[in-house]
């Protein structure tokens, strides 16, 4: 089984919560990292998927919010710094679809949840340090969607608003976007980089 990992600067974390009842507020995540355990040329085979995000690293591009959303009224990111999904179960259900079965650890709660996952392919590409190209290197790519209530995981501040509205909504939909290397790759460019 190849196993794969996450290149950070081309992987992200993406969010989406609807905000004052009228409008969908977004964030991202830059800092992801991770690995998978996945052979495309047998699709239907066993695959693992690991991967954590770095909590303190919220963006939604207003630095106020940004700073009410690592304290403790939502993520609380001095106690639990880390967001984490580890597979149990990946069935495929398309020729590069599959459904993604595990545990997402997030603000110090375990809940189950199913990732809508699809391969996005494989393609041999550079790797670029400074001016200097270390490739080739097999890159594979993904996407997977979920939808969570944030409620299950004790992220539950809210205030409210006329005629019986929130601030901010109960449900937040996820889109994990990773680039991936094969991790022989990975360490022949750590040889390389070692050896200069």
């Amino acid at each position: 089984m190849a196993r794969w990992i996450f290149e950070p600067g081309h992987s992200a974390a993406a969010f989406a919560v609807r905000h004052m009842m009228v409008s969908t507020m977004r964030g991202l995540f830059k800092n992801v990292r991770g690995r998978i355990d996945f052979d495309p040329d047998y699709p239907a085979g066993v695959a693992a998927v690991e991967a954590t995000i770095d909590a303190a690293g919220i963006w939604t591009g207003d630095d106020a919010r940004d700073a009410h959303l690592r304290d403790a009224d939502f993520l609380n990111v001095a106690a639990y710094p880390d967001i984490v999904f580890r597979s149990s179960g990946v069935r495929c259900t398309g020729e590069t679809d599959f459904q993604v079965t595990g545990d997402l650890v997030l603000h110090g709660v375990t809940r189950p949840v199913v990732l809508a996952t699809r391969c996005l392919g494989r393609w041999p590409c550079p790797y670029w340090e400074g001016d200097r190209d270390l490739g080739p290197t097999l890159r594979i790519g993904f996407v997977a969607t979920t939808t969570i209530n944030r409620h299950d995981f004790g992220v539950s501040w809210n205030a409210p608003l006329d005629r019986g509205g929130r601030v901010v909504g109960d449900e937040l939909a996820i889109t994990l976007d990773v680039e991936a290397i094969l991790e022989s790759d990975m360490q022949r460019i750590a040889g390389m980089l070692q050896a200069r």
